[in-house]
């Protein structure tokens, strides 16, 4: 699995050299097409909606499957320097959740990455993510920390990643937390209001 993801980033840096800016996207297995083909996943295809409409961006994919935010961070130095992206999108912090990780920590970790991104002279755009309700006020507070970074990083915020097919299992896969082919270009319909604006 991690080859192929390997080898899809890489069709996706020979993509970005064929145009003038590029759209970077560090997430973990939401993002990175688990389960599904690689270019059913929401970033292939907003890649494609982008050629579509004749916008002169590429999709960097970076998203790894289990990432967490401390890892996000700890690989996006690099990411920044190989692509020099026009917009980073921000989707970790589930796999954070799920293990139960301090959240101060994963607050920090994904600041530094809004921040790094701003000092690369990218705009950012974060996604929210929810819990199950079992976790309590955990989850509480693990949902409000992405509206305060969106708020205090002046970033906008997709509400959560999900929010379009939250409640329906007949789109998830049998694991219940993974969405299936058909799923994904509802996720894209949800986050490309946010996004779109910041493709100038």
């Amino acid at each position: 699995m991690r080859l192929a993801l390997f080898l899809f980033a890489l069709l996706f840096t020979a993509t970005s050299a064929l145009a003038a800016k590029t759209v970077l996207i560090m997430g973990d297995s939401l993002s990175a097409g688990y389960g599904i083909r690689p270019e059913q996943s929401w970033p292939s295809l907003l890649g494609a909606r982008l050629s579509e409409k004749r916008l002169d961006y590429s999709v960097a994919n970076l998203s790894i499957s289990g990432e967490t935010t401390a890892g996000g961070r700890s690989r996006l130095g690099q990411a920044l320097k190989t692509h020099r992206p026009a917009v980073v999108v921000i989707a970790l912090g589930a796999n954070d959740g799920l293990r139960g990780l301090p959240l101060g920590q994963m607050r920090d970790n994904l600041k530094a990455m809004i921040d790094a991104s701003h000092a690369a002279g990218a705009r950012v755009v974060l996604a929210g993510m929810r819990l199950p309700p079992n976790y309590g006020p955990y989850a509480d507070d693990f949902f409000a920390s992405f509206k305060e970074l969106a708020r205090t990083g002046k970033i906008p915020l997709i509400d959560f990643l999900l929010e379009p097919v939250a409640g329906r299992p007949e789109l998830f896969q049998a694991d219940n937390l993974h969405p299936l082919a058909e799923a994904e270009p509802l996720i894209l319909d949800h986050v490309w209001p946010v996004l779109a604006p910041l493709l100038k």
